[in-house]
């Protein structure tokens, strides 16, 4: 399992528990860890496009 979706489960369990509880605190830190994971894929496919065109593969 890639660090990011690691990432994201966790955002997605701490989101629900935070539901379930009527924590906003926590239902808002999993939304953020959700973000942050969904941004971090983004950039590193980004990564890997500019790195196909400055040297694309064989």
């Amino acid at each position: 399992m890639g660090e990011h979706k690691a990432e994201e489960i966790k955002g997605r369990v701490k989101e629900a528990v935070g539901d379930a509880t009527g924590d906003k605190d926590l239902e808002r830190e999993g939304k953020v860890d959700r973000a942050s994971a969904a941004t971090k894929k983004t950039v590193d496919k980004a990564t890997e496009a500019v790195k196909d065109v400055i040297k694309p593969k064989d």
